[in-house]
């Protein structure tokens, strides 16, 4: 088996190993790379070596090169690791070619194109995102500081399998059509089967306690972790990622005498509160349209106004509607007191626990009651 350099990566459970593995942004990158040098040198290379924005350096093997003297061609395979993905040992292809212009990067088979409005990419685009993006630039970048070349690059990602994997995800709900969608924030992998993770969440809930900390936010992810850096100022020790898993994390919060619990996360992840759903993965619930219509509906919205919010992708797109009608302030007020008593319900009382739900778009959308008092109790200040 080649080795990656991702050999000494890995988690335990149970006793066992579980390997990293790298996405398919890193995949797309990797192979634009190798094309573009295949492209400037005539040489396809043996091993590309690429740096992921985590961090981690990898030692990737192109396979089925091709190059015309116009058009480098070069795949790498994709390796999800033990986590299970349904792009896991799919190719990943990238093919470049000279330009007048700048490093252009487009999707070609099996790569999604975005339908709707509402996504990080403009409708019309290639499902690639803004990280993997990056990456595959800065990997070409690369090729031509090293061979010299003044010249602009024009790359296709494409992943023929892509078609038919993409019915097994939910990018035809998200209006992205034709393939999969390139992902990927880290470039890297990490295995986590859910009693791992929720084990993981407790274990640092308990960490947290005993470096002093009575009070605590919990955010779904990697949003909701830039969202507090950048915006709220509250000392880093406070602060816990739960995943998807927010009643199991109240309630290990709740064994540990925790005082009190602020949870600050995305309006598409926190939305699902107001319908009591403590899991915010998709498989558990994805019922965002109609939590929000039934908020609209409470804010005193008409039908026509509640009935819109089944036509728009993302909660962004929900917003920008209700902006539009007037209705945005309170739609987010009757939402905050739907999350509110949710929340309230799970503890039963146990600890004092309140919510803030913010937007990329519209930065903090609504507080529950409690929740600035929270904050005030975990500024860097204190």
């Amino acid at each position: 088996m080649d080795k990656t350099g991702l050999e000494e990566y890995y988690v335990r459970k149970d006793g066992k190993k579980l390997r990293f593995g790298y996405t398919t942004g890193t995949c797309a990158a990797a192979a634009a790379k190798a094309a573009t040098y295949f492209l400037l040198t005539g040489i396809c290379p043996e091993r590309v070596y690429i740096r992921t924005p985590k961090g981690i350096e990898l030692t990737l093997r192109p396979l089925n090169a091709s190059c015309d003297g116009e058009t480098a061609v070069c795949a790498i395979k994709k390796q999800s690791g033990d986590d299970p993905d349904v792009t896991d040992g799919i190719l990943v292809y990238a093919s470049v070619k000279k330009s007048s212009g700048d490093i252009s990067i487009d999707g070609g088979i099996g790569i999604g194109r975005i339908t709707k409005p509402g996504l990080k990419r403009p409708v019309g685009e290639a499902a690639i995102n803004p990280a993997p993006l990056e990456q595959i630039r800065i990997a070409v970048r690369e090729v031509l500081d090293e061979t010299g070349e003044e010249c602009g690059i024009d790359v296709v990602i494409s992943a023929p399998e892509g078609v038919e994997i993409a019915k097994k995800t939910f990018n035809p709900n998200l209006g992205i059509e034709g393939g999969i969608s390139i992902l990927g924030t880290s470039g890297i992998v990490e295995p986590m089967s859910e009693d791992a993770l929720t084990d993981s969440i407790e274990l640092e809930i308990k960490q947290k306690k005993a470096l002093g900390a009575r009070q605590l936010i919990l955010t779904p992810g990697n949003y909701g972790e830039d969202f507090i850096r950048e915006r709220l100022y509250v000392d880093a020790i406070h602060v816990v990622k739960c995943s998807n898993y927010i009643g199991k994390s109240l309630d290990y919060a709740i064994n540990e005498s925790i005082s009190d619990v602020l949870i600050v996360g995305h309006i598409g992840k926190l939305i699902k509160l107001t319908g009591g759903i403590m899991n915010t993965h998709s498989r558990e619930g994805d019922c965002r349209a109609e939590l929000m219509a039934s908020c609209v509906l409470r804010a005193g919205g008409d039908a026509d106004l509640a009935r819109s919010m089944f036509d728009c992708v993302t909660t962004d797109e929900m917003l920008k509607r209700l902006e539009k009608a007037g209705f945005l302030e309170s739609t987010m007020k009757a939402l905050s007191e739907r999350i509110d008593y949710s929340l309230k319900n799970r503890v039963k009382g146990q600890i004092n626990v309140s919510a803030a739900v913010f937007s990329d778009v519209y930065g903090m959308l609504c507080k529950t009651d409690g929740a600035d008092d929270m904050l005030a109790k975990m500024s860097k200040k204190q």
